[in-house]
């Protein structure tokens, strides 16, 4: 995957480090030029400075010249007088033949020197120079040269680096917006004024798909809730037609027949509502959290649904456990009506896939740390647990299914949850059959607070 970070940091990184490379060099192989420059300069100087009565041999007897920082560089002096005959050379230095005036390179032994020569009134001055003391010389201070450009570059990375960051910063804030938001948060981003323009064309195109999936979304959303809603009342008076026309005896047919048919208008209906449910769950992006009584929610449940199990022979119960008193609300923070599908859909699931005289429980318990649990145990025949995973999936119903469901109720109870940022497990009971599904992360609100529960 190519990474802009990656590749400007190694072009920047790289570019600047040939660029100082070849100025390095550069500044290198000029320094020492001048170097050596400024060495011959040096030898001419000498040459013409000595002083006019200067003769014999530098043995001691007789005061060599002051040359300064120089008589470390091991300067070699000779002079001829007008016949040529050597009158003077430095203590205890090699010979060499009289040069033509000027500068030139002699080579003697495994040395080279570097001469300058010249032609004054009554003599002949020659200076020498080895030529590795002024490459030494020389190598020094172009190495001085280069201490500025060193300390430069690794500078220069820092702040490159720094540069890089401080200008893709902008592009990891849009990452972070759109990472944060939830996946129904279809709003067009709202970034601050420093935001580049280079990407603002990147952000105008992101809240323009933002916007026509925001449209595409509350479309189907229409459509499902539409049809459900037109589909409710004509199954209804269908269902009413039936049975009225089965009790005054114009609807002539077997009484199986007639079960079936029922059978089939109520399973139509039961889908109806859960799609209902579902688009109106779908709709609300926006959980409005308010103190609501759990267990009034549980009663309200359990008296809606006795009927049904009552049919069924099927024992539904409301169990608590930890009640700090009596008469404890179990008040939690949720949306009211959204735990009221919650619990319900848990509730007719558990029913409709239970066994006549089976039992279902609904159990809200108080747990550690101040929160708020529910669990609806029933003694049906669980699910297998190769399909605990994808009991969730809309419409997916399992193969040891019961009852005429939709497949709609456990993705009805996934949505609130999230909603709510709640925990659903489901689990079989060990050591018996059945399902016992497990609803956490409700946070508990005294009653003492002021707020007004809600049932």
């Amino acid at each position: 995957m190519t990474s802009i970070r990656r590749w400007l940091l190694g072009w920047l990184i790289f570019g600047m480090a040939a660029a100082s490379g070849v100025a390095g060099y550069g500044i290198f192989h000029t320094a020492r030029h001048e170097a050596s420059e400024l060495f011959d300069y040096e030898l001419r100087t000498v040459a013409l400075s000595l002083p006019s009565n200067l003769t014999g041999i530098g043995n001691g007897e007789h005061h060599d010249p002051d040359l300064g920082d120089l008589a470390d560089d091991r300067i070699v002096i000779q002079i001829w007088n007008g016949d040529g005959a050597l009158i003077y050379h430095s203590s205890q230095e090699p010979v060499f033949a009289r040069q033509p005036p000027g500068f030139s390179t002699v080579e003697r032994g495994r040395h080279h020197w570097r001469t300058f020569a010249a032609e004054q009134k009554g003599r002949y001055v020659q200076v020498a120079q080895p030529v590795s003391v002024r490459e030494d010389l020389a190598m020094q201070l172009a190495l001085h040269t280069l201490w500025p450009l060193a300390l430069l570059v690794p500078v220069t990375i820092v702040l490159v680096l720094l540069v890089v960051a401080r200008g893709l910063g902008p592009i990891g804030g849009l990452s972070r917006a759109l990472t944060t938001r939830s996946i129904d948060s279809l709003e067009p981003l709202r970034l601050d004024g420093t935001v580049p323009v280079e990407i603002r064309p990147l952000v105008d195109a992101l809240n323009d798909l933002l916007q026509r999936l925001h449209t595409a979304s509350q479309a189907q959303r229409t459509f499902i809730a539409d049809a459900a809603h037109e589909l409710r009342s004509p199954l209804a008076a269908l269902k009413l037609q039936l049975q009225a026309a089965s009790r005054d005896g114009s609807l002539k047919g077997e009484g199986q027949a007639l079960e079936r048919v029922e059978g089939r208008v109520n399973r139509i209906i039961h889908l109806v509502q859960q799609l209902l449910t579902l688009a109106r769950e779908d709709a609300h992006l926006v959980t409005s959290m308010t103190p609501v009584s759990l267990r009034r929610i549980g009663e309200q449940v359990v008296g809606d649904f006795s009927l049904l199990a009552e049919a069924k022979e099927i024992d539904l119960g409301l169990e608590c456990e930890g009640a700090q008193t009596a008469d404890d609300a179990y008040t939690v923070l949720a949306e009211p009506h959204g735990m009221n599908v919650l619990l319900a859909n848990l509730v007719n699931n558990a029913i409709r896939h239970t066994p006549r005289g089976g039992r279902v429980d609904v159990i809200l318990r108080r747990m550690e740390g101040g929160g708020v649990g529910l669990a609806v145990v029933d003694s049906g025949s669980g699910i297998g647990e190769a399909e605990l995973d994808r009991v969730f999936d809309r419409f997916y119903r399992g193969e040891n299914a019961q009852g005429d469901g939709s497949g709609l109720g456990l993705a009805i109870v996934s949505r609130i949850a999230g909603r709510h940022q709640l925990d659903v497990l489901l689990r079989n009971n060990v050591g018996r059959p059945g399902l016992c599904v497990t609803v956490s992360g409700l946070k508990a609100q005294h009653d003492d607070v002021g707020a007004p529960v809600r049932p």
